[in-house]
């Protein structure tokens, strides 16, 4: 993903913005949606816009933005992007792509919550560094800040690991969820992956 002026990495340590642009697997199209964005943080920031900080961070007693407290008019939405193919007992990533349509940036945090097909389980590290397995491995939830843009994307990185024993084909029943207070349309907060599981994912021999 790219910002104006940076690059960043997709294994940085804050969060990952930039224009709604996937870069899918093989054989897979790609999309962008990059219109002038005159709210988005200046290069190398990630700070979220005045008012719209951590619920209940100010002190008892003090003068509070009324707006702070006011969910945005921000719409996030799940992009579907299938992890590379694998083979049994091998490992592949998953990328967990979410974006936010506006008009407003996030005025609350979100979470990505995703559920692993049969035979799968998550191992860490992962990204962000909130993210936890829980249910044996074969679900991960994952916590991003408020402050994403209109028009800008945040992405956590899964790895994922399958049994040895997983059928070679296509594994199906994962799927990618996400949810935030300020969410106002929910019909784009799912969308599912699957899986090829192949022979062998190494190099093809010399002709």
């Amino acid at each position: 993903m790219t910002r104006s002026g940076s690059v960043r990495r997709l294994l940085g340590r804050s969060l990952v913005t930039g224009c709604v642009v996937a870069v899918l697997a093989a054989g897979q199209a790609a999309g962008a949606v990059c219109p002038p964005d005159d709210t988005a943080p200046a290069p190398g920031t990630s700070a979220p816009a005045p008012g719209a900080g951590d619920p209940g961070a100010s002190a008892p007693g003090t003068t509070a933005d009324p707006a702070a407290a006011v969910p945005s008019n921000s719409d996030l939405y799940v992009v579907r992007i299938d992890p590379d193919p694998a083979a049994p007992g091998g490992s592949t990533v998953l990328h967990a792509f979410i974006g936010n349509l506006g008009p407003d940036r996030t005025a609350s945090p979100f979470t990505v919550v995703v559920t692993l097909p049969e035979g799968v389980t998550a191992e860490g590290p992962f990204f962000p560094e909130n993210c936890y397995e829980f249910q044996n491995g074969h679900r991960v939830r994952c916590t991003f800040p408020a402050g994403l843009p209109k028009f800008r994307s945040a992405t956590a990185l899964i790895p994922l690991r399958l049994s040895p024993e997983v059928p070679l084909g296509t594994l199906s029943g994962g799927y990618v969820a996400v949810r935030g207070d300020d969410d106002r349309i929910e019909s784009n907060n799912r969308q599912p992956f699957t899986i090829e599981v192949v022979e062998t994912t190494g190099p093809r021999p010399a002709v």
